[in-house]
């Protein structure tokens, strides 16, 4: 994708709609809908510009934002990246420590916040909403490079500190991109990513992609709840909707899908993590709607999709987008042969791809093979060119010389009507290396017990590859997740460990 050397969001898309025009509808805890137009979102953002100026920000200062699904977060956003400042977007998940690490490691000169994180933010410099009053003026839009730092995005950091992942205003450019390929948004949609904010999602889909493509985006303040997914769904008349597997997965679980009525919702898409065939089953039967899966990072885009635009293979990541030369790599940097696995990894520097964590060059250069920035993700390629997905690079189980992903024996799990959620894991043993072990949440009703657990475990067997069926199950409340929703392998693998020693 061609980038135009200079770029800046807020002026070269949002103040370009016509004013009068819808961009946001905000639906707020209570329930209550309401409408921004495009002018108000421009005004709103130059008046944040104003508000950052006369606290001292100036270009290329960073700045964190801690609010929740409001429009306000949008505006300081958009006003962030009039001024030129780098944007540290945090959930309003993070506690203290989360917060005073970020403001630490970027340098951010100062944190803007609204009053229900004041008990985490204590002692920080912070400007609370309510405090920010108007600006004596507005400054010009800056006229930033596409190569300039916009956002320092954290990862999660499931093993050690986060890192914080920077991407320039050439990244918020090339969205428009995704947003066209995979989201297929258009002048007129309703645009709902039920991301939180503070996420990698919520920059790409929440509004910078469809923005990119003049559709109104849904912002809804309430937390997840699978019934109410359904009724706003409805009642909004959302056209396009993007959301986490596990929103898919338990909205798949309810009895009476059929009852509800999708028939204005035209596209969905899922990312976040694999998508497993099964919940795609179920909502094609229900409501003969395709959910195209997606894949992509933190330090990326959307890399690799199933899209409208190709054949759809169940249970596939799809094929890589425009612009990303998408490939499986082995350990030396060299393709793959078809159905071999190895790494995914993306040749080049593509505007979507990140330039680097920040304070962090060691870290920087470890995740580049020669010409390829490799993911951590492993697949397979087939004959088709379509990549199938079988683990984080540390999450494939090595069992009796097997090599097993375990996203394809949850998969075969969620499929038996007893399973609600379901990780795999390798589990020390002297003989095998690793075994196949399932922790698994149960749907209300089902009853735990050796008879449940030797019916899985044959219901994989004959679902799967006999040797990948797990050979202990453990029965679970809850299963371990990041802030931004993704299953912690990486304690279960830990207990294990803890259990073996």
């Amino acid at each position: 994708m061609k980038v135009p050397e200079r770029f800046n969001f807020a002026r070269d898309v949002v103040e370009r709609h016509a004013r009068e025009e819808f961009a946001l509808t905000f639906v707020d805890a209570a329930g209550e809908a309401s409408r921004l137009s495009w002018g108000e979102i421009a005004d709103g953002a130059a008046r944040w510009s104003g508000v950052l100026a006369e606290r001292g920000l100036r270009r290329g200062d960073r700045l964190l934002a801690l609010v929740g699904k409001t429009p306000d977060w949008h505006l300081i956003l958009l006003g962030a990246l009039r001024l030129g400042l780098v944007t540290v977007p945090c959930s309003e998940m993070l506690r203290a420590k989360d917060l005073d690490f970020r403001m630490r490691h970027s340098g951010a000169s100062l944190l803007v916040a609204d009053r229900g994180a004041e008990a985490e933010v204590a002692g920080m410099d912070v400007l609370f909403l309510d405090e920010a009053g108007e600006p004596a003026a507005i400054p010009e839009c800056e006229d930033t490079r596409a190569d300039e730092p916009a956002f320092i995005l954290y990862t999660s950091g499931t093993t050690k500190d986060p890192k914080g992942v920077t991407h320039t205003h050439g990244y918020t450019y090339a969205k428009r991109m995704q947003a066209e390929h995979w989201l297929d948004a258009r002048p007129g949609d309703l645009v709902w990513c039920t991301a939180g904010t503070g996420w990698a999602k919520s920059i790409w889909n929440v509004f910078l992609g469809p923005w990119s493509r003049g559709a109104e985006i849904l912002l809804h303040e309430g937390p997840f709840d699978a019934r109410e997914r359904f009724e706003l769904l409805e009642r909004m008349e959302v056209t396009v909707l993007c959301q986490a597997p596990t929103e898919y997965r338990l909205m798949a679980k309810l009895d009476d899908l059929e009852r509800h009525d999708l028939s204005r919702l035209r596209h969905a898409v899922s990312a976040g993590e694999p998508l497993n065939p099964e919940v795609i089953k179920a909502f094609r039967d229900a409501f003969g709607l395709t959910i195209y899966d997606g894949y992509g990072q933190t330090e990326n885009t959307l890399l690799v999709a199933n899209t409208p635009r190709n054949e759809v293979k169940p249970g596939s990541m799809g094929l890589p987008t425009p612009g990303h030369d998408v490939e499986v790599v082995d350990e030396r940097g060299e393709i793959v042969p078809d159905d071999v696995e190895g790494d995914i990894a993306v040749r080049g520097r593509p505007p979507s791809l990140f330039v680097g964590y920040w304070d962090a060059p060691e870290e920087t250069a470890a995740v580049f093979r020669g010409e390829w920035y490799v993911t951590g993700d492993r697949a397979t390629r087939d004959a088709g060119g379509y990549l199938w997905f079988t683990g984080r690079a540390d999450d494939v189980i090595l069992s009796a010389a097997y090599r097993i992903g375990p996203f394809e024996v949850e998969s075969a799990l969620l499929e038996h009507p007893a399973v609600a959620e379901s990780a795999v894991v390798g589990k020390p043993d002297p003989e095998r290396g690793q075994l196949v072990k399932a922790f698994v949440v149960l749907r209300p009703g089902a009853e735990a017990g050796d008879d449940l657990a030797a019916e899985l475990q044959a219901h994989c067997k004959r679902v799967t590859a006999p040797y990948k069926y797990p050979r202990e199950i453990e029965f679970v409340d809850s299963l371990p997740k990041t802030r931004s929703g993704k299953i912690r392998r990486v304690e279960l693998r830990r207990l294990e460990e803890q259990r073996a020693s």
